[in-house]
């Protein structure tokens, strides 16, 4: 049996293929993401996943793509877990990025961006994945993402900087307790992915004037940081992955017409597109 999973700081989707490539069952986890969680977080939440332990002994091959796997020593931790757990089975772990490459482009040349919990691109020449820079996370990168969003409305309704009308919705909306913010913040697992569950209240708001106005400065320094150095010009493909660039697509494909860019496409998950991938793979 064959597993491929498709990993976010928020959650995980499962693909579970026989041995001639067929679906079994999809399932989805709590987050894995190895730069933000500690190995015995991870461990906890692989083991409780009941539909994956029931078969763990008969998968061979798993090919995880996570966010917060660019580096060989969280790949060890991730690694290290899974092969605990699947003990019969091969491991292949890849960040986050290669995912949203096959499962927008596997052979053609293209920018692959990321945009949900956190943000990421890359250029695909066809072969490899190649990055701008090193990503360091939410605390200092991650422009445009739902972490990113989520500092900004935290920070702008505790200044009182947030319009007074949506700073009451926003109250309404959370627990804007400080010691309640300051605990997931600063003592729970994935804090990346707290600050990202205040996005969802922009896309409610979002022909407001203050959120419409903090989302197009998101992505235009997305863009400025994340597309235009890469200097391929309007021709080249662009695709987007992540809640983000889905549920804001109207205002993303304004700003890149205004750098006069074109967004391909844009996927919201890419799990669907990297089963197709892995179905036509002969390792």
């Amino acid at each position: 049996m064959i597993l491929i999973a498709d990993g976010g700081s928020t959650k995980v989707d499962w693909i579970l293929l026989n041995n001639t490539k067929e679906e079994l069952f999809r399932i989805n986890s709590l987050g894995l993401n190895p730069a933000v969680l500690k190995e015995s977080e991870l461990q906890k939440r692989v083991k409780n996943i009941s539909q994956l332990t029931q078969i763990k002994e008969k998968v061979k091959n798993i090919y995880f793509y996570g966010a917060g796997c660019g580096t060989q020593n969280t790949i060890d931790i991730l690694s290290k877990v899974l092969q605990s757990n699947f003990t019969n089975a091969k491991i292949t772990i890849s960040e986050d990025m290669l995912a949203a490459v096959y499962a927008c482009t596997p052979q053609k040349p293209a920018i692959v961006c990321i945009l949900g919990t956190g943000s990421n691109s890359c250029y695909y020449d066809g072969h490899n994945a190649n990055k701008l820079a090193q990503s360091l996370g939410y605390t200092i990168m991650d422009e445009a993402s739902g972490n990113y969003f989520g500092k900004i409305l935290l920070r702008d309704f505790y200044y009182k900087k947030m319009p007074k009308i949506i700073a009451k919705s926003f109250e309404k909306e959370f627990n804007l307790n400080v010691d309640f913010v300051k605990t997931n913040l600063y003592k729970e697992p994935n804090p990346n992915m707290y600050l990202a569950s205040f996005a969802k209240f922009m896309f409610q708001h979002k022909k407001e004037e203050y959120i419409n106005k903090l989302i197009k400065k998101g992505f235009r320094k997305y863009f400025k940081y994340q597309i235009l150095p890469y200097n391929k010009g309007p021709k080249t493909s662009i695709y987007f992955i992540g809640s983000i660039a889905y549920y804001f697509r109207d205002i993303l494909e304004k700003i890149a017409l205004k750098n006069n860019l074109i967004i391909k496409d844009i996927i919201k998950r890419p799990i669907d597109n990297l089963v197709k991938f892995h179905q036509n793979y002969n390792p």
